[in-house]
């Protein structure tokens, strides 16, 4: 099983490169210390049952946010948690179950801020590369991406490349078979 991997601020850059140079992993040649994450990337949420996902990587956005409908919170041996409905990448409706982290007043895209549910879950890169996210809940289903990593969630590994998409490799390291359609 590969080690698993806590993001956090104070993290040190040497650990960040000792860990991209373990798993093989891109790295820049002049922020060594950092791996190079595309502006959207595979991953996967194990945790929750989500086989495959494409995330938008957005530098703007502190919060992590991950789709999910029919939201709600009951108690399970004194704990609080949340169940909810989110997509994968195949269409597939997942019922999804996490212990709920925090009540977070979040403000999207559009300027209006809203009250979300936030949970704490493991996240997969192709390659093997793991780590803890807080991830806000919200209604994504009109988006594109239906999961959107934050500053937070990159912040200590990570530098962005705009420019490229999927850095860490294709949907083929989560399905066997690549998703990509040639003409």
């Amino acid at each position: 099983m590969p080690t698993t991997y806590i993001s956090e601020t104070a993290k040190s850059s040497a650990a960040s490169l000792a860990v991209a140079e373990e798993l093989n992993l891109p790295v820049n040649g002049r922020l060594r210390s950092k791996m190079l994450m595309g502006r959207r990337e595979w991953l996967s949420l194990p945790e929750l049952g989500i086989d495959m996902l494409t995330a938008k990587v957005d530098t703007g956005a502190y919060t992590s946010s991950l789709n999910a409908t029919e939201s709600k919170i009951y108690e399970q041996d004194g704990k609080q948690m949340v169940s909810f409905k989110t997509t994968s990448h195949h269409g597939q409706v997942i019922a999804c179950e996490a212990p709920l982290v925090s009540r977070k007043r979040i403000k999207s895209s559009t300027g209006i801020a809203r009250n979300r549910l936030v949970i704490k879950t493991m996240v997969k890169l192709p390659g093997g590369f793991q780590w803890e996210v807080f991830f806000s809940l919200a209604d994504r289903s009109v988006m594109k991406c239906p999961l959107l990593l934050g500053r937070r969630a990159l912040s200590g590994y990570f530098v962005v490349d705009t420019q490229v998409s999927h850095i860490f490799g294709n949907s083929i390291y989560f399905s066997g078979k690549s998703h990509h359609h040639r003409l």
